[in-house]
C-alpha cells in the first residue's frame, strides 16, 4: 500500500468495529463504510405509514411504531432483503445503542432483528426467524408483506445531534426506482442541530527558519449549533508522498501549552493531542499548530509534494472520522553550500618571464537553496471556506475514505451478502 493511499485512509477506523445486538444474542461484526443500498433495479415498493405515537421523541422515554410495507406488483414472487439507516442531524456519530429498533410481523413470517454501526452510521436489519443476518424474504407475485417497527432514543443519544431520519431500503438491487421511503422523527427537547468545521491555513515556514525542510501548519476547528460532543475527540494526521519511502522519518511537532512537542507515528501517521470532552459552540474555534519536517532519515533528493489530511472523530464508541480537512504541502532538503576552490598559481609561460608575476583570479561559488513554495489548501469546496461536514456529507473526501475503508477491510458478512447480491442482479 502507497502512503499516498495511506493518507485517505480513515485512521480511526482501527477501532471502528461496529457490535450487532441481535434478538438472540450479540455478534462483532468487520467495519465497513455507510455507502446508499444500489436499491433501484428490482420492482417492489417500500411504504412507511405515520407513526403511532405521532409525537417527538425523548432520549430515553417512549418509542414510537409505525407499519413497514413492501409490495410486488409483479406477476413473480420477489426477494427483500431490508435494511434501515439512521440518519441524525447533527455532527456526532450513532453508535448502535443511540436507537433502539424492534420489528413484529403484522402478514409476514416471524421476524428478528439486529441493530449495529455501518461505517458512520446507525442501522437496522430484520431478517426471517431462525435465519441468518442478511438472509431475506420472498415477496408473493401480486402480493405484499408488513411488519411494525418501533423506533426510540437511547437514554445517550448525541446531545449535540436533533431529528432521527430513518430511511427504509434494501440490501440489494430489489426495488423499482423512487421505491425507497424514509420517516424524519422530532426529538424532545428540539436541538438546534450544527455542524463541525475544520481547515488547514495555507502553510508557511516553520518557526525561526527559512529552509524549504520544514513547513508549519495550523489547523483550526470549531462547532456550532446546541448541545455538545460526549466524548473526547481524537484528531489523526496523515501525510503521503509520491512514494511510500518518502514518509519515512518524517517528524511532526505540536506546540502544546506554548511548547514545541514531538508526536509519536509512522508511515505518515500521528495522533494530535485530544480535544477534551463537552466540545460545542460555547468553546469557540480551536487551532493546533503544527510543524512537518525532513527528518534525518528524510532526505529526498529533489523537492517532493506531500498530501496531509486530519481527521477528527470520536475517541471512543463509533471513531469512524466525522469530519477532516486537507492541504498540500512541499518539502525540500536544504542544499549545503558549496566549498569555496583553492587559489591556482599561475605558470610561468617562458623562460624570460616578467619579474612581476601576472596576478591569479581567485573563483568562488556559492550555491543557495531554493526557497519557493507552492501551498494549496483544500476544503472540500471552490469557495476557499471551512470544509463542513455533517450527517448529510456523503461526498468529497469522505467518499474517499469510505472507498478506501471499503477496500481496507472485510466488510460483516451481512454486509458482504448484501454486495454480491447487487453485483448478481
Amino acid at each position: 500500500m502507497s502512503a499516498r493511499t495511506a493518507v485517505r485512509r480513515p485512521a480511526l477506523a482501527a477501532g471502528a468495529t461496529a457490535l450487532v445486538a441481535a434478538v438472540a444474542g450479540t455478534v462483532l461484526m468487520q467495519p465497513a463504510a455507510y455507502a446508499v443500498p444500489a436499491a433501484d433495479g428490482g420492482t417492489l415498493k417500500i411504504t412507511m405509514g405515520a407513526p403511532v405515537p405521532n409525537t417527538p421523541l425523548t432520549r430515553g422515554g417512549a418509542a414510537s411504531t409505525f407499519e413497514l410495507t413492501v409490495t410486488n406488483p409483479s406477476d413473480k414472487a420477489a426477494p427483500f432483503h431490508p435494511w434501515i439507516h439512521g440518519l441524525p442531524a447533527g455532527p456526532s456519530r450513532l453508535r448502535s445503542q443511540d436507537v433502539s429498533f424492534k420489528v413484529e410481523a403484522v402478514d409476514a413470517p416471524a421476524t428478528d432483528a439486529a441493530v449495529g454501526q455501518q461505517g458512520g452510521g446507525w442501522q437496522g436489519l430484520f431478517h426471517p426467524r431462525g435465519k441468518k443476518i442478511g438472509d431475506g424474504f420472498e415477496v408473493p407475485a401480486q402480493g405484499k408483506l408488513s411488519w411494525k417497527v418501533t423506533v426510540g432514543l437511547g437514554k445517550d443519544y448525541p446531545t449535540n445531534n436533533g431529528d432521527l431520519k430513518m430511511e427504509a431500503s434494501t440490501q440489494a438491487r430489489e426495488l423499482a426506482p423512487g421505491g425507497g421511503a424514509s420517516l424524519t422523527f422530532a426529538t424532545d427537547p428540539a436541538v438546534k442541530a450544527g455542524k463541525f468545521t475544520t481547515a488547514f491555513d495555507p502553510a508557511t515556514p516553520c518557526e525561526g527558519s527559512t529552509d524549504t525542510d520544514c513547513r508549519e501548519l495550523n489547523l483550526k476547528y470549531r462547532a456550532d449549533g446546541e448541545g455538545t460532543f460526549d466524548t473526547e475527540l481524537a484528531t489523526f494526521l496523515r501525510i503521503g508522498g509520491p512514494k511510500p519511502a518518502d514518509t519515512d522519518g518524517l517528524e511532526v511537532r505540536a506546540r502544546v501549552d506554548g511548547t514545541w512537542r514531538q508526536l509519536k507515528g509512522e508511515s505518515g501517521g500521528f495522533e494530535l493531542p485530544r480535544t477534551g470532552k463537552g466540545f460545542g459552540a460555547a468553546s469557540g474555534e480551536r487551532s493546533v499548530r503544527l510543524q512537518v519536517k525532513l527528518g534525518p532519515k528524510a532526505k529526498p533528493a529533489q523537492r517532493t509534494g506531500f498530501d496531509v489530511a486530519a481527521e477528527f472523530g470520536h475517541a471512543e464508541g463509533n471513531k469512524v472520522p466525522f469530519a477532516s480537512a486537507v492541504t498540500k504541502i512541499q518539502l525540500a532538503a536544504a542544499a549545503p553550500a558549496s566549498p569555496s576552490p583553492s587559489p591556482t598559481p599561475k605558470a610561468s609561460t617562458s623562460a624570460s618571464a616578467s619579474p612581476s608575476p601576472s596576478p591569479s583570479t581567485t573563483a568562488t561559488a556559492t550555491a543557495t537553496a531554493a526557497t519557493t513554495t507552492t501551498t494549496t489548501t483544500t476544503t472540500g469546496g471552490s469557495s476557499g471556506s471551512l470544509a463542513s461536514t455533517g450527517a448529510d456529507s456523503r461526498t468529497g473526501l469522505f467518499a474517499a475514505l469510505s472507498a478506501a475503508l471499503i477496500a481496507a477491510g472485510g466488510a460483516a458478512a451481512w454486509l458482504g451478502a448484501r454486495r454480491r447480491k447487487a453485483t448478481q442482479s
